[in-house]
């Protein structure tokens, strides 16, 4: 893996990001969950990298990335991608969001949609509500910190079965989830907070597939399969996950992903 680079988003925030171009190829920017960061998408690069230049970055408050203090909002979640876009002069990219990054595709699906190639919405939702539900989150991590945070947190990332089988991995990611800046941390659940996306998902009229975890208690599937009945010629399938599907299943997620983007 090469180290990440940097660049400057136009309210001065510095993001990191790794841009593996492979020369005439259409672009794949990967979008991490809440509380990780770009290595979320490790298992992907390999066999993605083959047929896309890839663009992996970490969110504002995340990984190696800058974490100003109060909540942000998806606008400003949104308009990150775009920065990074316009930095590296990519007119236009497939985009792969997990969790918080499939809100941001949402977004983009929305606001930018020129900007997009496809979407790829995987274990994410378009409201998570009730607000004061991620008001109670943000205001003990800000008082307690990130520690407390990850034993239940994994609970709900990953099934019991994998957390046993893989302890490897699960550790790399609990690692990555305590890493996490409290201040980044809690403004990107801010944007969560205030995030209602139900209105706009018939207004999203280019490619997508919605990936769900048949056992994800955060973006459980009736979730997603709102998100593909609302967005005109989704497509859904369900993989035998928790919440980080291509974390717990890595075949099955570049599977789907990659049959997908094939077809278009």
């Amino acid at each position: 893996m090469s180290l990440p680079m940097f660049m400057r988003a136009d309210d001065g925030c510095r993001l990191a990001y790794e841009y593996f171009p492979s020369g005439g190829k259409p672009t794949l920017v990967l979008s991490p969950s809440l509380g990780t960061a770009m290595a979320l998408f490790d298992a992907q690069i390999d066999a993605l990298s083959e047929r896309y230049n890839l663009l992996r970055y970490d969110p504002r408050g995340h990984g190696a990335s800058d974490a100003p203090g109060g909540g942000y909002s998806l606008d400003r979640l949104g308009r990150d991608v775009l920065c990074l876009l316009d930095h590296l002069k990519i007119e236009s990219a497939h985009f792969v969001g997990v969790s918080l990054g499939g809100m941001t595709g949402q977004w983009l699906g929305y606001r930018a949609p020129e900007r997009l190639l496809s979407l790829t919405l995987a274990n994410t939702s378009a409201y998570m509500g009730p607000p004061s539900g991620w008001a109670e989150r943000i205001a003990a991590v800000l008082e307690t910190g990130m520690q407390p945070m990850v034993k239940p947190v994994l609970e709900r990332w990953f099934t019991a079965s994998f957390q046993r089988e893989d302890p490897t991995e699960v550790t790399r990611i609990a690692d990555m989830l305590a890493a996490t800046d409290p201040l980044g941390y809690a403004g990107c659940c801010g944007a969560i907070r205030d995030m209602d996306l139900r209105p706009i998902l018939p207004l999203i009229a280019i490619p997508t597939l919605v990936i769900a975890g048949r056992h994800d208690p955060a973006t459980p599937a009736e979730h997603a399969r709102l998100l593909a009945d609302q967005i005109s010629g989704a497509s859904l399938i369900e993989l035998d996950a928790a919440h980080l599907s291509n974390v717990e299943k890595p075949c099955d997620f570049g599977a789907a992903t990659s049959q997908f983007l094939e077809q278009l």
